[in-house]
């Protein structure tokens, strides 16, 4: 696992430590769990454009 990659990763966890704390409900587990499997499939599978999240190819 490249430094990068858990660099992301921890971003993800951080973020759905934030995002569960700022609604004063729900539990963190899964998405922290399931950070590295998030970080794989938006780096290397998934395609998106925030710009335009509409986008049929997606």
């Amino acid at each position: 696992m490249s430094i990068q990659h858990k660099d992301l990763s921890n971003a993800v966890r951080f973020l759905s430590i934030d995002a569960v704390e700022k609604a004063n409900s729900g539990h963190p587990g899964l998405p922290m769990g399931m950070a590295d499997v998030a970080t794989v499939l938006f780096k290397n599978f998934l395609k998106f454009n925030p710009k335009n999240p509409n986008w049929l190819n997606r």
